[in-house]
């Protein structure tokens, strides 16, 4: 099928085409918790206004022209062998919105990004609220959220468009169990094009220094058997759920002919500040285990709808994050090398076990309970934590002269128990959008405050520790 031929919408009144759910999404349904729901953040921050009847039928449209989001989870009996979506003709809720503009609007709106999932049962999984900034400059809407304001944390924010600058931020909430945030992100670019009329065709990906002809250095890996470090208990908080703290850098720079990426930066970035954070709370030395997703599919409009990323873990020595043994330039030479590795490895998206644990030789109720126990035992070697680097945004995001184009967008990943923090990372118009999303059974804000202290300093260690 692809994104134009829409089989529930070919004919007229048949039963609607069902879809098996996929590995990840089945995994996903199984382990759903009401404390901590699943759910993908993303916010885009425009500096024009944007036309609340031209936006829904923009968005209206882009949904028809990627019919795989056009889902909803078909009613499972107890002894169905699978779960399946459902593919229906019509969006079934309003899926853009516009809250009361007010001074917390946007705290607002990220708030119920973090608590109240899209419904899987209505067709599509996914809620856009449309957040008027009137009048409160950028500065002041990240006050919203609790960022310092000062020098330091103002530092290269996008100046407002004038004096009575009035911008807009889209803020979009996904069901992760169905969706990732790249397949969104591809229908809120379309959506750009048919509101705008704008080229948001994607860029070419940009070209990687060649390093298949160096050898792998450092030393052997953790083994994959031995329980890595969890992330250091900070100031928990009462109430359950998720934190968010958002806050823009510049993107760290590296030599033209550096053997490594910017992602391998971040990786480092992040292994160097969780060793720190958990050394000033007296945890003991273990072996760091950061999951990354890995995105191999095509960003033109042909690009499949759903949960498309494969995860892998890239694993550090004590030694190697200790800040004193291993110079900053040496860990990015073995990070290049083991993320280059792993990305090369072809593999299930969650692995071999994932998808025996998902076939359907028993009823899918059963395995739910199996694979939720497997779960709970299996908390002890879950990796530390998740980075998740989009990377530059391909898309301009232009919803034309009025609206204009994005010149922030930011992602968080869920963070529940046992990792409890991610790391979402990711660029436009040379700037880096960082988001760390918490359990708040884990960690309190200011405990997100300090981890993007460190990160910062960290990542400011990789452009200056070069070989």
């Amino acid at each position: 099928m692809t994104t134009l031929d829409h089989p529930a919408r070919d004919g007229a009144a048949r039963d609607p085409v069902r879809i098996p759910f996929p590995v990840v999404d089945e995994v996903s349904r199984h382990c759903l918790q009401e404390e901590e729901p699943e759910t993908v953040h993303i916010e885009v921050h425009l500096p024009g206004r944007l036309e609340p009847g031209r936006l829904r039928e923009a968005f209206t449209e882009a949904l028809h022209r990627h019919p795989r989001v056009l889902m909803r989870q078909a009613p499972t009996r107890w002894y169905s062998l699978r779960y399946a979506w459902e593919l229906t003709e019509e969006p079934e809720v309003e899926v853009v919105t516009f809250p009361p503009p007010g001074p917390h609007a946007l705290r607002d709106a990220r708030t119920r990004s973090l608590t109240q999932a899209p419904p899987l049962s209505l067709s599509p999984p996914i809620r856009v609220e449309v957040v008027a900034q009137a009048g409160p400059s950028v500065d002041e809407a990240f006050d919203a959220v609790g960022v310092p304001r000062g020098p330091r944390a103002a530092a290269g924010r996008p100046a407002p468009a004038g004096p009575d600058h009035a911008g807009t931020v889209l803020l979009l909430t996904v069901n992760h169990t169905a969706l990732d945030g790249p397949a969104c992100l591809r229908i809120l670019a379309t959506a750009a094009e048919l509101y705008g009329g704008e080229d948001n065709s994607p860029t070419a990906p940009p070209v990687r220094a060649t390093t298949a002809d160096l050898p792998l250095a450092g030393p052997e890996t953790p083994s994959t058997w031995a329980p890595p470090a969890r992330v250091a208990p900070g100031t928990p908080e009462a109430s359950p759920g998720n934190g968010l703290l958002v806050t823009e850098l510049p993107v760290p720079r590296r030599p033209r002919s550096a053997p490594y990426t910017v992602n391998d930066q971040l990786m480092v970035s992040t292994a160097l500040t969780l060793a720190h954070w958990n050394r000033e709370h007296g945890a003991r030395p273990r072996p760091l285990r950061i999951t990354m997703p890995v995105d191999d599919r095509p960003r033109d409009t042909g690009m499949p709808i759903g949960n498309g990323t494969r995860l892998v873990d890239v694993a550090f020595l004590p030694e190697e994050v200790d800040g004193r043994r291993t110079p900053t330039a040496v860990l990015l030479r073995r990070t290049a090398d083991r993320t280059r590795a792993l990305k090369s490895l072809t593999r299930p998206q969650l692995g071999h076990g994932a998808s025996l644990l998902t076939a359907p030789v028993v009823p899918v109720v059963w395995r739910a309970a199996l694979t939720r126990g497997l779960r709970r035992a299996a908390a002890p070697w879950t990796s530390t934590t998740l980075l998740s680097n989009i990377g530059r945004i391909p898309y301009s995001l232009d919803f034309g002269q009025e609206a204009g184009r994005a010149h922030a967008v930011w992602f968080s990943a869920p963070a529940r128990m046992p990792r409890g923090l991610t790391v979402t990372t990711a660029s436009t118009r040379g700037r880096l959008h960082l988001a760390l999303r918490w359990s708040r059974a884990l960690l309190g804000h200011g405990d997100g405050a300090r981890l993007r202290d460190l990160f910062e300093h960290y990542l400011h260690a990789t452009e200056e520790d070069t070989p």
